[in-house]
């Protein structure tokens, strides 16, 4: 079967070894022709510098790269002045996120909702930048109900989203379901599944935990089981993930999206299971 198109995310490093050692990672996942590289934003814009610089070192690599752009304690001015500098970067992609709170700080600014944000965009810059958003199969950790998660997404891709990156699951069900009640409420971009590869069971429990994203059962069993066996862990997260990508693949879903942690070894070996698949 055919590979799907892939892009890969990456976290602005915070030391001068970090920032050589991930030049290095993104050299070796360039190899899978990403459509594109995400880079991630701290709370509150706090690594924006970080993020910015990094967009710029995958431009220059010859890579489309789209930057985490999220809106708290944002004024429209300072969207607008941030819009501009991504825009002479050449930056065509934004993931555009409400964003995380940093601790102790209180809802700031002149956005409030990631579909203020997107629609700002739109009017400040036209059809200037790909506006991705962020979809939750599993429902969003702070959403009021379901329902209300379903019509917070709605209103992104309303306001004018093009495509939507999914939080990070282990049920293709909840995928498949997800995209079906969006399109039942009009909202039929693509909508292009996040993929976590399973490498440390006490980091992805972390994880999941703060974001909200589910970990099956029989998954937590089997990874408590191993203790610390990491060459366990891995062989059986690579089945599990790589099995999780084929439904996906078999199942429609346009792309996927890999969440690569600034590693290269377990987004290399899904991608290469997948192409042997």
């Amino acid at each position: 079967m055919a590979s799907l198109p892939v892009s890969i995310e990456f976290f602005p490093p915070k030391t001068p070894e970090g920032a050589e050692k991930l030049r290095g990672v993104r050299q070796q996942l360039y190899g899978l022709k990403p459509q594109f590289c995400s880079v991630t934003y701290g709370a509150g814009g706090s690594t924006q510098q970080g993020t910015f610089d990094t967009v710029g070192e995958i431009l220059a690599e010859g890579v489309d790269a789209a930057s985490h752009f999220s809106c708290i304690g944002a004024t429209k001015a300072s969207v607008r002045a941030e819009l501009a500098t991504l825009k002479a970067m050449g930056v065509k992609r934004l993931v555009a996120l409400r964003g995380d709170l940093p601790s102790g700080y209180g809802l700031g600014g002149e956005f409030h909702y990631a579909c203020d944000l997107v629609a700002f965009i739109r009017e400040e810059t036209g059809r200037d930048f790909h506006i991705e958003v962020a979809a939750y199969p599993e429902i969003h950790p702070q959403a009021k109900s379901p329902e209300a998660d379903l019509n917070a997404y709605v209103q992104k891709v309303k306001a004018g989203a093009d495509s939507a990156i999914t939080q990070y699951f282990y049920n293709s069900d909840a995928y498949f379901r997800f995209v079906d009640e969006a399109v039942k409420r009009g909202a039929d971009v693509p909508v292009v599944p996040g993929i976590m590869p399973i490498t440390s069971s006490t980091q992805l429990l972390r994880f999941s935990d703060a974001c909200g994203a589910e970990i099956p059962r029989w998954i937590r069993l089997r990874l408590q089981a191993f203790g610390d066996d990491t060459a366990s862990i891995k062989a059986f997260g690579l089945d599990v993930v790589g099995d999780l990508c084929e439904q996906l693949r078999n199942g429609g879903a346009p792309a996927l999206h890999f969440y690569s942690m600034n590693q290269s070894v377990a987004t290399l070996a899904l991608a290469n299971r997948l192409q042997n698949a």
